[in-house]
């Protein structure tokens, strides 16, 4: 395997490269903030609302409305749609470069923004995400007058998403069909965690021990999947299942590594037939939907006290970056509710997120070296080619996912700024506000409509012998395997509490 592309390949035409863009332009935006200019504060944010209030009298404003003060003065509309213009001119103008066919793009992308939003607006109802706690002596659900409700506290909006998304994919296939050009999960999840890296670097200014704690345990985690959870996999599709080397190894790096970049990895270092990964990425996809429907609320059932344990496992355990996050994003809601009912005490919101997330970057980062290393294993040992055939190694370059760096980048550009000087953090904070909250939590939502239209739960049928590895290998050996873990390391660890 020789690699002829330069350092540079694909860097405007591959999603990953277009997250970073799109997360950083926005970012740089949002710092303007620090010469007294507000540029992203037009972004329209939900309002809690309860269907009583808006039956009596209905207006757009008390669905949403602009999250910087400076817009204060903006229609509801006016930011809505300013929103909508913003982000798909961003989009669309990175689908251009990916060689997308653009008018099919916009056109899946408003129906996408479309529903995001109906599920977004739906789910902020008080009935469904008020919770009935006392806080500092104050109990919101009484004093809004409810008498019944859900309680699901955040998640509410991120379970309509799935909802609808998979009723889509699921029941309205020839719509779903016409989303495909823009229904793409991993794009909007990978800019949304460029966003985050920005609320990481708030977090490390809050409680820099915390983070780093974090940190450290997702290194742990790396070496757990590639070199524990891998071995495992690969024996276990060999011996009990028969499989051959080539497919064994590609399922064990999609089921124990990292979902469909490590099986499309792995499937082009050793060579692998093209309908190799393709199957393993098709059940992959479907069991990470599976386990972003079961986990976050069997975790929270489970152990609603082991906040940051469930985030980390969960970040080992859900192998694709799209599901990931957007697990981590329901858990981390549901679990603040849970506690809040449990506790009266109010968890800050993006720890548990940032466990289970940080995790999953450190597994994603190393996919490149894991790549090399197969590559260079499979041509000496398994093939035992001579030495004609080589590996560069800049191939572990290529398999790198560029997504990260823009995390990092964001990351590091806040905590400098932080730390370098300290009176500029109420104007960092105030100008980035708005992508660390609702602009991220939008790309999350859309990633969950868009990751329900393109899941198709018939296309289990068929794929009985890996369906039941994948089952097993997650049931006895990567679940309990990666809680334990994360129990080891995260054990009685909860996130800072929301001031009074």
């Amino acid at each position: 395997m020789t690699t002829n592309r330069r350092w540079s390949s694909g860097i405007f035409s591959t999603e990953d490269w277009w997250a970073v863009w799109i997360g950083l332009t926005i970012f740089a935006a949002s710092l303007v903030s620090l010469a007294g200019v507000d540029l992203v504060g037009w972004m329209a944010r939900p309002r809690a609302w309860e269907w009583t209030d808006v039956a009596g009298a209905l207006a757009w404003s008390k669905f949403f409305a602009p999250a910087g003060a400076e817009y204060a003065g903006w229609h509801a509309l006016a930011s809505f749609f300013t929103t909508y213009a913003v982000f798909t001119a961003l989009f669309a103008f990175g689908a251009r470069f990916m060689g997308l066919d653009v008018r099919r793009f916009v056109l899946g992308f408003t129906a996408l923004f479309l529903v995001t939003w109906a599920a977004w607006v739906a789910g902020n109802e008080l009935h469904l995400t008020m919770v009935d706690a006392t806080v500092n002596g104050r109990n919101r659900y009484r004093d809004a007058g409810l008498s019944w409700g859900l309680q699901l506290g955040e998640g509410a909006p991120y379970l309509l998403a799935l909802i609808a998304g998979l009723a889509i994919g699921n029941f309205a296939k020839g719509f779903a069909a016409r989303l495909a050009e823009a229904a793409r999960p991993e794009w909007y999840i990978k800019t949304a965690i460029v966003f985050l890296g920005v609320n990481l670097g708030s977090q490390t200014m809050e409680a820099s021990g915390f983070a780093v704690e974090l940190i450290i345990t997702g290194a742990a985690a790396t070496f757990v999947a590639y070199l524990f959870f891998w071995p495992i996999v690969y024996a276990l599709a060999r011996r009990a299942f028969g499989f051959k080397r080539d497919v064994a190894a590609v399922l064990a790096s999609g089921i124990s590594v990292c979902g469909v970049s490590a099986a499309i990895a792995t499937a082009g270092a050793i060579r692998a037939k093209p309908i190799v990964p393709v199957t393993v990425s098709m059940i992959v996809v479907i069991f990470a939907m599976i386990e972003l429907i079961v986990l976050p609320g069997l975790y929270t059932a489970v152990a609603p006290d082991q906040p940051i344990v469930n985030g980390a496992a969960l970040g080992m355990t859900v192998k694709t970056d799209g599901a990931d996050a957007a697990a981590g994003a329901l858990l981390d809601e549901l679990m603040i509710a849970r506690n809040l009912q449990l506790t009266g005490q109010e968890w800050q919101e993006g720890w548990i997120l940032s466990a289970s997330l940080l995790t999953k970057i450190w597994i994603d980062v190393f996919i490149g070296v894991w790549a090399f290393v197969l590559a260079i294993v499979w041509i000496r040992k398994v093939e035992k080619r001579d030495g004609a055939v080589s590996v560069g190694p800049m191939e572990i370059w290529f398999r790198f996912p560029k997504f990260v760096l823009g995390y990092f980048v964001a990351w590091l550009v806040f905590f400098g700024i932080a730390a370098a000087w300290p009176a500029l953090v109420p104007a960092l904070d105030e100008g980035t506000a708005v992508v660390q909250s609702p602009m991220r939590t939008m790309l999350f939502m859309m990633t969950f409509v868009a990751m329900g239209t393109t899941t198709d739960f018939s296309k289990l049928k068929g794929m009985g012998k890996i369906a039941l590895l994948y089952g097993l290998a997650l049931v006895i050996v990567i679940a309990p395997i990666a809680y334990a873990v994360a129990w080891l390391f995260h054990r009685g660890i909860t996130p800072p509490l929301v001031a009074p």
